[in-house]
C-alpha cells in the first residue's frame, strides 16, 4: 500500500493556494470599507499581475454583485463570500498539517474527515462557478483561482482516502463532530472580527446631496417601477451609460423594490442634445432618450431594451451615431412617428433643464432618495444596506415629503398624434409656460451644486470610469431659458460613474 503522505501533503499545498486567492480578493473587498474606490487585483497570479481601478474587470463585476456578499441589507457592504472561504482553506491546510504531524495519513477517519472537509469548498466552488456564468455573465480570476484550489484539495483528499486500508468495524463519529467544531470556530472568529471591527457608516448615508427643486414641472420624468405607498426614488440615467446599467441592474437585484416607487431623469452625455458638453461621451444616447418620452407609460420596456442591447448599441454609435436612432425606431416601430420631433426634443431640453434647476453635477448614474443624493458608494457595495435603512429605519426617524411630490400635481401632456393618426401615450410637448418655482431664464441656481446638508462633509474622492469632456464654449448660446449647471465641477465620483474633471 503506497503512503498518503504525498496526497495529503497536495491537499496542504491546494489549500495554502486557495487561502491566497481567497485572502486577496478580501483584502480588495476590506479596502472599500472606507467608502473609498481602491485598485481591484485581477490576475492569475496574485501579487504579480496588474491591478484593476476602473471598475471595467471581471474582478470588479462580480464583487459589486449581490452574489459576493451575504447579509448585505444588514450591514454596510455585507460579510464577503471570500473572508469565509479564506478561513475554511486555512483550517484545511492546517488539518492537513496535523494529520501529517500526527502521522495519521494512513487513519480511515482521518482521510475520511478530510475527505468532507474538502467536499465544503469544492461544492461552493461549482454553485458559485454556475453563478458566475449563468447569472453574472464573467468569471473573476480571483474565483477561478479558488476553484481550481478547491478541487485539487478535494481530488487530493479522496486520492489520500482511497489508498487508506479498509477500516476494522465502524468508524466512530465522536471525534469529527469535534473537529467540525474547531472548523466552525475557525469561520466564526474572523467574521466577528470583521463584524466588530468594521465602521459605522449610518450617519453618512444619504448625505451627498439634495434636490432643490424636486417637482417634475414639465413632467419630463419617466416611471420605471410603481409601488403604491413606496418610497419615492430619483434615478438620473443615460441610456447608453454603462454604469447606469450597473446601477440599475444591482438595484433590482437588491429585492427591494417592492418598497421603492422609481422615477427615472434623463440626462443623455450626447453633445446632440446636451447643451452642456463639448463632446459626446455617448453618442447616440438622445435618441434613446427620446423614444423613452415617446414610450408614456412603456418607458420602462425602452429602458430595459437600451440596457439588454447597450454594446450593440454604443458599438454601432462609434461607427455611425445616427444608426441608434434606426436600430431604436426597428425596435419600437409604433415609436418612429415621435422620435426627432420638435416637440419631443424640447421635452427633452426640459429634462436637462430639470438638472440644472437643482444643481446637479454633470455625472451619471446618480440615485436620489426622498429628495436626498445616496452617495456613489453607496450605490455599489453598499446599496441594499443603505436602501433598507433610507426607506426604514431612517425613513421612520426622520419623515419627510415625498421627493418631487405627486406627479398628479405636474401639468399632464396631451397625447401627440403621429403621422398615422394614432395617438402616441404620453408623447412630448412644446414646454410649457415656466412655473413659479422654475428657474428664471438666464439666471442661475440658487444654490451651490449638490451642496451637502450641514455637517454632512463632502464624499470622498473617487477615480472615475469615463471622464466626460469640458462643458462647451458655445454653452451660453443655448435658448436663453437654459442654464448652465452652477459651480462649474463636480466632486469625483465612485469608481464606474461617470464625472466631469
Amino acid at each position: 500500500m503506497k503512503s498518503n503522505r504525498t496526497a495529503v501533503s497536495l491537499v496542504v499545498v491546494s489549500a495554502a493556494v486557495g487561502a491566497l486567492f481567497a485572502g486577496t480578493s478580501t483584502y480588495d473587498f476590506i479596502q472599500h470599507l472606507d467608502r473609498q474606490v481602491h485598485a481591484i487585483t485581477c490576475t492569475y497570479v496574485p501579487g504579480l499581475g496588474a491591478a484593476d481601478a476602473s471598475g471595467a474587470s471581471g474582478c470588479f463585476a462580480v464583487m459589486m454583485s449581490p452574489y459576493a456578499a451575504v447579509w448585505r441589507t444588514s450591514t454596510w457592504g455585507g460579510i464577503p463570500i471570500a473572508l469565509p472561504a479564506l478561513a475554511v482553506f486555512i483550517y484545511l491546510a492546517f488539518k492537513a498539517i496535523d494529520v501529517l504531524w500526527r502521522r495519521r495519513e494512513d487513519d480511515p477517519a482521518e482521510t475520511r474527515y478530510l475527505l468532507a472537509a474538502t467536499a465544503l469548498p469544492l461544492l461552493t466552488s461549482i454553485a458559485y462557478f454556475f453563478i458566475s456564468v449563468l447569472v453574472v455573465g464573467v468569471v473573476c480570476k480571483l474565483c477561478a483561482g479558488v476553484y481550481v484550489a478547491s478541487v485539487a484539495a478535494f481530488v487530493a483528499a479522496l486520492v489520500a482516502h482511497r489508498r487508506t486500508p479498509a477500516p476494522q468495524g465502524a468508524l466512530p463519529w465522536g471525534r469529527d463532530l469535534g473537529q467540525f467544531a474547531v472548523g466552525v470556530a475557525f469561520v466564526a472568529v474572523p467574521v466577528l472580527l470583521y463584524l466588530g471591527l468594521k465602521p459605522d457608516v449610518r450617519g453618512e448615508l444619504g448625505r451627498c446631496g439634495k434636490l432643490l427643486r424636486p417637482q417634475d414641472t414639465y413632467s419630463t420624468r419617466v416611471k420605471l417601477h410603481s409601488a403604491e405607498g413606496g418610497t419615492p426614488a430619483i434615478e438620473v440615467l443615460d441610456p447608453l451609460c454603462p454604469a447606469c446599467k450597473g446601477v440599475h441592474d444591482r438595484l433590482h437585484a437588491t429585492g427591494l423594490m417592492d418598497g421603492i416607487d422609481l422615477e427615472a431623469a434623463l440626462f443623455p452625455l450626447d453633445k446632440e442634445c446636451n447643451w452642456m458638453l463639448g463632446e459626446s461621451v455617448h453618442p447616440g444616447a438622445c435618441a434613446v432618450s427620446e423614444a423613452v418620452l415617446c414610450a408614456g407609460a412603456r418607458a420602462n420596456d425602452v429602458v430595459t431594451w437600451a440596457f439588454d442591447h447597450q454594446s450593440e448599441l454604443r458599438e454601432a454609435a462609434a461607427k455611425e451615431p445616427a444608426s441608434v436612432r434606426v436600430k431604436v425606431t426597428q425596435a419600437f416601430p409604433d415609436l418612429a412617428g415621435c422620435v426627432d420631433r420638435p416637440e419631443v426634443k424640447a421635452r427633452l431640453n426640459k429634462a436637462l433643464r430639470w438638472t440644472v434647476a437643482n444643481s446637479l453635477p454633470i455625472s451619471t448614474p446618480q440615485l436620489y432618495v426622498r429628495g436626498n443624493r445616496l452617495c456613489d458608494e453607496d450605490t455599489d457595495l453598499g446599496l441594499e444596506y443603505t436602501l433598507t435603512q433610507v426607506i426604514g429605519p431612517m425613513a421612520a426617524a426622520t419623515p419627510q415629503k415625498p421627493a418631487g411630490g405627486s406627479r398628479k400635481s405636474a401639468p399632464t401632456p396631451p397625447p401627440l398624434p403621429s403621422p398615422q393618426g394614432v395617438a402616441e401615450p404620453d408623447a412630448a410637448l412644446a414646454p410649457p409656460a415656466p412655473a413659479a418655482d422654475a428657474v428664471p431664464p438666464g439666471g442661475e441656481p440658487a444654490a451651490e451644486p449638490t451642496a451637502a446638508p450641514a455637517g454632512a462633509g463632502e464624499p470622498a474622492a473617487k477615480p472615475a470610469e469615463e471622464k466626460l469632456p469640458p462643458p462647451a464654449d458655445n454653452a451660453a448660446a443655448a435658448p436663453s431659458d437654459d442654464q448652465q449647471p452652477g459651480g462649474g465641477e463636480t466632486n469625483p465620483g465612485a469608481a464606474g460613474h461617470e464625472v466631469t474633471p
